[in-house]
């Protein structure tokens, strides 16, 4: 009895997860199964071992981790298709069992199966192995798709979009609610369809319009963060990627999860076709947008266009139509919340927030005084402006408290 060359045989049958016979280390190990059976040289089997193995030690020393990794980051029609509501026959839903069987068997190989086949009695590297029951926690996965999902974006929860598709970003920013002090009236609003699109009770786009450094940005990111374990997750788009939405939004509708497009910084010069796509979308189109999916735009244009007076006077036969036409976009996001620049109240409100954080030692009345100050210098108030401030304190203090050290 050989089983390796069992196991090998039973994997080449998969059909749902015909995806992981691509995968280098079960490649390997199947040519591993076949040079033990075909009667290879002792040499050959040897190398063919070590190969195995090293391509599992680059991952990790345990194979049914590796296994069970490898299954539960499968993309195949049927995880896809339960995450779109889909039911199978019994035909499929047989089939899958099966599958998951062979895969636990496999996860449970031990390197004396291999080495009881190689019969060497030189040293050999092995691998671990720990008891897993694929078939209950692929059950578990299915189960909670909808704040999981599968692929990428069950590992990753911040995406950007490029020409080879959506990237994960592997270190989003960790930016929380918690650090962003003041405007909790604005970001109450973004929060709540936020939540109502977790809930799937109908989200608007919204647009986040106002002055630079005001937290719009971080706003997103940190709402991002707050809700990722519910099963939101975010894509960033930028202006020139626009006419990549229809297509975008066709893939996402029938993902599980809840995604925010976001377009950082959002402005247009012109009626280009980055605008007319963004228009059609916010307005809908033939392809309406999926209730898991909404636009969120930062911008510090309340009309997203950048004018000059020669476009206002123009030789348009019908200018006021075309002017009504181009600043009207921003009429079209369902929810448009307006970030202003603080007062002298409510940016010492922040700066002292962000003291307390970064342990400032400063009295209020000096911190008051230096704080508008460095505003004054750095193109005013916002809590760009306030957090570049008390960090530059917090570096002066510690770099104070180290001198201090050094000379006693």
């Amino acid at each position: 009895m050989n089983k390796l060359h069992d196991l090998s045989t039973e994997l080449n049958t998969l059909a749902i997860f015909r995806n992981v016979l691509k995968d280098e280390v079960i490649q390997s190990f199947q040519e591993l199964a076949t040079s033990t059976y075909s009667l290879d040289s002792k040499d050959l089997v040897l190398h063919v071992y070590g190969d195995f193995v090293s391509k599992l030690f680059n991952s990790t020393s345990s194979f049914s981790h590796y296994i069970t990794e490898l299954i539960m980051s499968d993309e195949n029609f049927y995880i896809i298709g339960k995450g779109a509501g889909k039911v199978f026959d019994h035909v499929i839903e047989s089939s899958l069992k099966n599958e998951l069987n062979v895969l636990t068997r496999l996860a449970s190989l031990t390197p004396e199966d291999a080495k009881s086949i190689i019969n060497y009695k030189g040293f050999l590297p092995v691998w671990t192995n720990e008891p897993v029951d694929l078939t209950s926690l692929y059950m578990e996965r299915i189960s909670k798709l909808p704040t999981n999902g599968y692929g990428i974006y069950a590992k990753y929860y911040a995406f950007v979009l490029s020409s080879d598709g959506v990237v994960p970003i592997t270190h989003p920013d960790p930016q929380r609610l918690s650090d962003l002090p003041g405007y909790e009236r604005e970001r109450s609003l973004i929060i709540q369809n936020t939540l109502s699109l977790i809930e799937g009770t109908g989200a608007s786009n919204a647009l986040l319009y106002g002055d630079a450094g005001t937290g719009k940005s971080s706003t997103v990111k940190a709402i991002l963060n707050e809700y990722k374990d519910k099963g939101l997750r975010l894509i960033e788009i930028k202006k020139d990627q626009l006419i990549h939405l229809p297509n975008l939004l066709e893939t996402l509708s029938i993902n599980p999860l809840k995604f925010i497009l976001f377009i950082d910084d959002l402005s247009f010069s012109g009626n280009d076709d980055s605008f007319a796509a963004l228009k059609a979308v916010l307005e809908g189109s033939i392809a309406s947008r999926s209730k898991n999916v909404a636009i969120y735009a930062t911008s510090n244009r309340k009309h997203l266009i950048k004018e000059n007076m020669s476009e206002r006077n123009g030789d348009d036969l019908h200018l006021n139509d075309t002017i009504q036409e181009t600043l009207s976009l921003s009429a079209r996001f369902g929810l448009t919340v307006t970030f202003q620049a603080p007062d002298k109240d409510n940016y010492l409100d922040i700066v002292k927030h962000l003291a307390k954080e970064y342990n400032l030692a400063l009295c209020e009345k000096d911190l008051c005084i230096k704080a508008e100050a460095f505003a004054i210098r750095n193109g005013g108030r916002s809590p760009r402006t306030a957090k570049h401030f008390v960090q530059i304190q917090a570096v002066m203090q510690l770099e104070g408290e180290e001198s201090n050290d050094g000379e006693n």
